[in-house]
């Protein structure tokens, strides 16, 4: 007989997700943006984790401490150093944001940058559009709710910066093709696979 029994998220995450270290509020929110730009947990400096678990043939934490820490054992204290790092060039920086430079940041994103990608999305749609004799338009609002900057005939397309492939984006599924641009001082480089637009 077929039984189904359901675990509740709370439980999924205490089971899965315990933790020996009550960290205050925010606080792993903030070591894990800034170890976003540091680094510090690649598998070049803490091992392939996803490897390293199906190595291990243990069954408590402290039996994973152990065997963990003869494998690889100079990697917390160097990812320790790459973090802290960061973290230090970051609090110099946090020092200088008051409320003003919060306005002129907002300010930036909501004039400069939000007109400035939209011109250089449909300077690209219309560009590709052109190199492939197709006809083009921008999405409209619903269409944008969907993840589509615009459509190149009848492909609904995303346009995304060149450093987008390089960043963590692990809950984010995007349907339609991808085309990527990299700005230049000479222009834009542009790339996309053509096969996808129809």
């Amino acid at each position: 007989m077929l039984k189904k029994i359901k675990i509740k998220n709370s439980e999924v995450e205490q089971l899965s997700n315990a933790s020996m270290y009550p960290f205050p509020k925010y606080i792993t929110m903030l070591i894990n943006q800034i170890n976003q730009t540091a680094q510090g947990t690649r598998p070049k400096v803490v091992g392939q984790m996803s490897e390293l678990i199906q190595e291990f043939d243990g069954q408590t934490l402290e039996e994973w401490i152990e065997w963990y820490n003869e494998r690889q054992p100079n990697a917390v204290e160097a990812a320790t150093e790459k973090i802290y790092d960061q973290f230090v060039k970051q609090k110099e920086a946090m020092m200088l944001i008051d409320k003003d430079l919060i306005r002129e940041w907002v300010k930036d994103l909501v004039y400069t940058k939000t007109f400035c990608g939209l011109r250089v999305q449909q300077a690209i749609i219309s560009f590709i559009a052109g190199k492939l004799g197709k006809s083009w338009r921008l999405a409209n609002k619903e269409e944008e709710a969907k993840g589509i900057d615009g459509y190149i005939g009848n492909t609904p397309v995303q346009i995304k910066s060149a450093t987008y492939k390089m960043e963590n984006h692990l809950n984010e599924v995007i349907d339609v093709p991808i085309i990527y641009y990299e700005k230049k001082k000479d222009g834009l480089n542009i790339e996309f696979n053509e096969f996808e637009i129809v």
